[in-house]
């Protein structure tokens, strides 16, 4: 029997909330008729993006060409993704658990953190109950289910939450992490990749209880900063907090897109190039964060990458500046006889605080480019993102990019309500075809 870690209960309280196949469930709340069967979405990629439950005991995974899916699966039915309906449900999700507590973490689309800390007698509930209260408002009101880890620290509310899935409640307080960290390999802890998980087996250290009992002097000497942070919060001892500050610490911003079919026509390629600088600008611009290193890539249709990095003199987030260096840098990348499945460009080393002046004046140009790109901003928000865009991504706003089956719309795009454009819509999702 493996030896109690703490004595303590609740010195903390977490909360983390994940959904259940997100993007599948979404799909299915929706569109009524998807319940119960099984559902694929990723149907302009070729790939699986979510599984449905039900698709994942038939055999379906994450990732899967669509043409084994139809053969491990014939009954599947298989849409194209709606990230628009995603992002409501997502938006809502986080709304529900911000009625118990302001303290919410946006962790990804489709999971949270909340820090429910000292509220037991405010709410009048203990925290099991306020945990489950908020799994019963979040499966009611948007036609999914959830999964709830409740715990001290935030790692020990991921091991709840996917300790049971689907539609969980795990509670662990610290006292009894020991009962589910015995039963846990070290991979399987978040935060712990392959690597690590390698390294602590060469030194004995197979299960996540393994890792948290071992004495401090040992964790400070052999383990690198953030797996010190996990082998405390193991131990129920709280070292990352729940972050309610809106996401801006951004290392890098990077945007890609798949196109079918693949294309060996430079124009079409370069536009869709563009018009992933463009995208990446527009959230670059959003944070206030610039870039002057940047990497370009085109994918290949056998999946082989060219990559290629540009220097500019001045950090920017407007893509004159990148798209001039990279039109002269694609012509070394593309090759007209190999055929070209995507593109893509990472903005590196993001810095804040605009552009720095220099003794030469080429500053001011660039700042007057920054500023006009404040006004198209402007419009974007009021008409819609891509309102205006540049000469050099023509190709990308104006076709499609996927032909044939793959190039369904999701029902989102399909049902445009009275009001709406193509680029503004209102905050509600819109039922599809099942087909």
């Amino acid at each position: 029997m493996v030896q109690q870690l703490s004595l303590r209960t609740f010195p903390h309280a977490i909360i983390h909330v994940d959904a259940d196949s997100f993007f599948a469930s979404c799909e299915q709340a929706v569109n009524h008729n998807l319940k119960g069967k099984p559902v694929v979405t990723g149907k302009e990629r070729g790939i699986c993006s979510a599984a449905s439950y039900e698709a994942k005991a038939l055999g379906v995974k994450r990732g899967m060409p669509l043409h084994e899916i139809r053969k491990v699966c014939p009954e599947c039915i298989i849409v194209p993704s709606d990230y628009e309906t995603y992002s409501l449900f997502s938006m809502r999700m986080f709304d529900i658990v911000r009625r118990y507590t302001s303290e919410v973490e946006e962790y990804s689309i489709d999971e949270c953190f909340a820090d429910i800390t000292g509220l037991r007698r405010p709410l009048r509930m203990s925290y099991p109950d306020i945990a489950r209260k908020i799994k019963q408002d979040l499966d009611t009101e948007l036609g999914m289910t959830f999964s709830i880890g409740l715990a001290p620290t935030k790692v020990l509310g991921k091991v709840g939450s996917k300790w049971d899935k689907p539609s969980g409640l795990v509670v662990i307080p610290a006292r009894k992490a020991h009962e589910y960290l015995a039963r846990l390999r070290t991979d399987e802890v978040w935060g712990i990749g392959a690597q690590t998980a390698f390294f602590l087996a060469k030194h004995g250290i197979h299960t996540a209880y393994q890792l948290a009992a071992r004495p401090r002097e040992w964790v400070e000497s052999h383990l690198a900063k953030p797996y010190r942070e996990i082998w405390y919060e193991l131990n129920g001892t709280m070292v990352n907090r729940v972050e309610i500050a809106p996401h801006t610490d951004y290392q890098s911003i990077s945007k890609t897109k798949t196109f079918t079919p693949p294309s060996r026509d430079a124009a079409f390629v370069f536009a869709q190039l563009a018009k992933n600088i463009e995208n990446a600008c527009i959230k670059a611009r959003r944070h206030g964060l610039a870039s002057k290193r940047i990497a370009i890539f085109l994918k290949r249709q056998d999946f082989r990458y060219r990559t290629m990095e540009l220097i500019l003199q001045f950090p920017v987030s407007t893509p004159g500046e990148i798209l001039r260096g990279a039109r002269e840098e694609f012509q070394s990348l593309f090759r007209p006889s190999e055929l070209y499945r995507a593109t893509g460009v990472v903005l590196l080393d993001l810095v804040g605080g605009g552009i720095q002046k220099d003794i030469f004046g080429e500053y001011f140009s660039v700042e007057k480019r920054e500023r006009a790109f404040g006004a198209v901003d402007t419009l974007a928000k009021k008409f819609g993102k891509h309102t205006v865009f540049s000469a050099s991504s023509f190709d990308a706003h104006t076709h499609a990019a996927h032909a044939g089956d793959r190039g369904d719309l999701a029902a989102r795009r399909k049902n445009i309500l009275p009001g709406e454009t193509k680029r503004r819509h209102l905050n509600v999702p819109i039922i599809g075809e099942v087909g």
